[in-house]
């Protein structure tokens, strides 16, 4: 068993554990990383081990996150273990420290961390002019963030809520989306527009509202949602370097998802699908919070003998048609499963670009699930019913491959 003891306690190289022969170094000693936030692990034998104090564990009831075989397995893999909003957090850090244009601007995005800590600490690290508070008027800051952009700046303007972005929509279509079009290409609006968003927990029709289908008809804008720690960092990463605007979307529920990530750099591409889970009998495509519930219900379709290809879209704008036409090639069916609204959705966007495209190798037709087209209820029975749930995708599975 092993004993936690303080991050400026060593112990000496006796084999056996003797607490007289624990010495205390000088928290003046320690390099800068044993200070910053760590703890040292004196096990029973009398070796050492150096930990990095990390946030304590969070469990997000919402999603079902696939559990480790093992801790010894977790523990050995290489990397670093991260939630995903601490991931998100140290994605923009590296591209602050990399390059000095990154800049952050959002109410309370400062000292106070931003409303769900994506932002912690670094205010503290590069000043009030990189990390700015603005007043809560989405409207004005979002239009100063695009016209940073236009200047030669890299904005990241947080949303404190998506829903409240709608305040800047002007902004976001008619300046954000047009200016390198209507400027004759004299302007770049590098600006990334990020912030929480989707169906939470019992937080009402206003901050569980499902924006995506808003801004994807926006010519000129790119749209990401990410799902795991690893592309929230590398989509955080590649969308701050993009010379496009880029809005990114984040779920509220999966904030407190865990994943371990490379400590090496990467970047993920904003144009890219990520495949899940390879199958044969039918693509279920989804994104951001939906994906754990699909994969939830692959569990009981592999137990009633169905193979489900499952695949991340990840890019909500352009789709990424050549992963999904292959997978389509190769399963001839297809179940989207969103939270967003089924009227205008993104679902019904992906359908049209499916039939369009790979209508030839379909055998079936495209099934979408999505959220009822209803404002989200507060009460949680009632919220439960106007997402789409596992049992209803894995009916939806069976009636496709009947």
């Amino acid at each position: 068993m092993a004993t936690i003891v303080g991050a400026a306690t060593a112990l000496s190289a006796s084999k056996s554990f003797n607490s007289r022969k624990l010495h205390l170094r000088s928290r003046r000693s320690l390099s800068v990383s044993e200070r910053k936030g760590s703890f040292l692990v004196v096990r029973s034998d009398g070796s050492v081990v150096h930990k990095a104090h990390r946030a304590q564990k969070l469990i997000a009831n919402a999603v079902a996150t696939k559990a480790d075989s093992s801790a010894a397995s977790t523990a050995s893999k290489p990397g670093h273990e991260l939630l995903l909003f601490e991931a998100l957090r140290e994605g923009l850090e590296e591209e602050m420290d990399r390059d000095p244009t990154v800049c952050v601007m959002g109410e309370d995005v400062g000292h106070y961390g931003g409303s769900y800590k994506v932002t912690k600490g670094l205010a503290t690290k590069y000043g009030d002019l990189r990390v700015l508070d603005t007043p809560i008027a989405e409207n004005s800051f979002t239009g100063m963030g695009i016209g940073a952009a236009m200047t030669g700046l890299r904005p990241i303007v947080e949303g404190m809520n998506m829903g409240f972005l709608l305040l800047a929509f002007n902004q976001i279509s008619n300046n954000c989306g047009m200016l390198h079009y209507t400027s004759g290409g004299q302007f770049k609006i590098p600006i990334v527009i990020r912030g929480p968003g989707g169906v939470g927990r019992q937080l009402g029709a206003e901050h569980s509202q499902r924006l995506e289908s808003y801004f994807q008809s926006i010519p000129g804008i790119q749209m990401v949602a990410c799902s795991t720690p690893y592309n929230a960092k590398g989509l955080m990463k590649a969308a701050i370097r993009s010379e496009n605007p880029v809005i990114l979307f984040e779920h509220v529920l999966l904030y407190n998802l865990k994943e371990r990530i490379p400590d090496e750099e990467y970047v993920c591409s904003l144009e890219e699908a990520e495949m899940v889970r390879p199958g044969e009998h039918v693509t279920i495509l989804t994104y951001s919070r939906m994906r754990y519930h699909v994969m939830q219900a692959a569990k009981t379709l592999v137990n009633k003998g169905y193979d489900p290809e499952v695949i991340d879209i990840r890019s909500l704008k352009p789709f990424d048609l050549h992963t999904i036409g292959n997978s389509v090639k190769k399963t001839h069916r297809v179940l989207i499963v969103e939270e967003c609204m089924r009227t205008g959705g993104i679902g019904a966007s992906l359908t049209a670009a499916i039939t369009e495209n790979f209508n030839d190798y379909l055998d079936a037709p495209i099934i979408c699930l999505s959220s009822q087209d209803v404002p989200t209820p507060y009460a949680g029975t009632l919220e439960e019913w106007t997402v789409v749930q596992p049992a209803q995708i894995v009916t939806a599975v069976e009636q496709l491959c009947q």
